[in-house]
């Protein structure tokens, strides 16, 4: 079927030239339009407003993943520091008590355990439902990462005596049993 263009210059209404200077005009209307630009219609702002909504949907998935993934590395950092700094309770005779939460917790430790952990340099700390005792400096490294994990790690300062303390002069002594 020939176009409407050979219908007019077969009917003598346009003449060849006047069909060619339109054709041109045409085809360079064509080429100023931007090809790039959609027109805007409400079909389309609802397909870039659910694209926008998605791509923050994923942006929140994958962070929650990221801090998935850190808090399982922190774990996994705080397991190894207790794998290699733990100390044997292997020889354990006298029973150490102490609070965890709302409950009071039972270990056995040695005598040379039992007077570092009275004097702070050795601590108690948590992990995979296990209790274990680490040097204080390895407990503050884990007490950084995660404070819960920390149970017990007693102050050195705290053993000296006010100076008002009317039984300064009736010290406790740390092997104490009750």
């Amino acid at each position: 079927m020939p176009s409407l263009q050979d219908q007019l210059l077969k009917a003598g209404m346009v003449d060849k030239g006047t069909a060619q200077r339109i054709k041109k005009e045409k085809h360079k209307k064509a080429k100023k339009a931007p090809k790039g630009q959609p027109q805007s219609s409400e079909a389309q702002q609802l397909v870039e407003k659910a694209r926008l909504e998605k791509l923050e949907k994923d942006r929140e998935i994958n962070r929650q993943q990221q801090l998935a993934s850190e808090q399982k590395a922190i774990e996994a950092q705080m397991r190894q520091l207790v794998e290699a700094h733990r100390l044997d309770r292997a020889n354990g005779e006298i029973s150490y008590q102490f609070s965890h939460g709302k409950s009071i917790k039972k270990i056995y430790v040695d005598d040379k355990q039992q007077l570092l952990l009275t004097r702070g340099r050795v601590g108690i700390v948590s992990v995979d439902d296990q209790y274990e005792l680490v040097p204080a400096v390895v407990a503050e490294k884990i007490a950084q990462r995660d404070q819960s994990k920390l149970v017990l790690l007693n102050d050195p300062d705290q053993a000296k005596v006010d100076d008002g303390d009317p039984y300064a002069d009736y010290q406790i002594p740390d092997d104490l049993m009750w």
